[in-house]
């Protein structure tokens, strides 16, 4: 028996009503819902390669069932979603218990996020990655015309999968702006440059947490992660916030939106 599975024994013989995890199933990697300590197939596999966004599965698990007591295996980037989560009224930590993972090196290298590993590691060891992006590097030394004329070329190429915002930890919003017909143009493929990704871009400023699965998962192969990177050096730099860092700080523009909201009820 793997450390992580007698972990999941535990958890549910002492308080957590389900373990969120994944599990091998015909050679591929799935999130599967374990609630008894007593199953005899558990058998779950290590995160590796495969990430999903556990954030969007636990909103509707918690959503459906309000009063249960989840567990769930993070890395560092679905702790820092689930934190700035909740500070968005989408999830509810108090009735989460998180068992941290931390990436390997092999794992922090490809990924090249800053901070690969939780606050509490249960499994694994934390691994500093300082690296930056090439992407961010290599544009910060073009003119503001060659900078846009790369973004332009690199934009041309979406095909209006949706697959950025589908997969996004981090969206989780009803009515979607990218499906507002006044703001995207319908059946218009490429998207109208620049304004379907600066709109995305936008509703991601204070909420990014950096987790890549965007780019990952974009089949034009568009580094959107140097673009929403970007954005949050600008948000770190200019007011002092990353998102998914503090449970309690919230976002400045999150602020701003109240205030909005306050004045037009005024």
């Amino acid at each position: 028996m793997s450390g992580l599975e007698q972990i999941i024994r535990e958890k549910l013989a002492n308080g957590s009503d389900a373990f969120l995890c994944l599990k091998n199933q015909a050679g591929v990697s799935v999130p599967v819902l374990i609630t008894s300590p007593d199953s005899e197939d558990i058998e779950v596999a290590e995160l590796g390669e495969v990430r999903y966004p556990l954030g969007k599965i636990l909103i509707a698990l918690q959503k459906e069932h309000p009063d249960t007591r989840l567990a769930v295996v993070v890395r560092g980037c679905d702790e820092r979603a689930f934190i700035e989560l909740s500070k968005l009224e989408q999830l509810d930590l108090d009735k989460l218990v998180m068992i941290g993972v931390a990436c390997t090196p092999e794992e922090a290298e490809a990924c090249g996020c800053a901070k690969p590993y939780p606050e509490d590691v249960t499994l694994g060891e934390k691994v500093e990655n300082p690296r930056g992006l090439e992407t961010i590097e290599r544009l910060e030394s073009m003119s503001d015309s060659e900078r846009m004329q790369w973004w332009k070329e690199e934009f041309s190429r979406c095909i209006k999968c949706y697959g950025c915002r589908n997969i996004c930890p981090m969206c989780f919003c009803k009515d979607c702006s990218l499906e507002n017909p006044h703001l995207v143009e319908p059946g218009v493929i490429p998207p109208e440059f620049p304004s379907f990704h600066i709109i995305r871009a936008l509703d991601m400023a204070g909420r990014c947490i950096d987790c890549g699965l965007c780019e990952e998962s974009c089949p034009a192969e568009i580094p959107l992660r140097s673009l929403y990177r970007k954005m949050q050096e600008i948000m770190a730099d200019k007011l002092d916030y990353r998102a998914g860092e503090s449970r309690d700080e919230k976002s400045p523009l999150s602020f701003l939106g109240e205030e909005a909201e306050i004045k037009n009820l005024e």
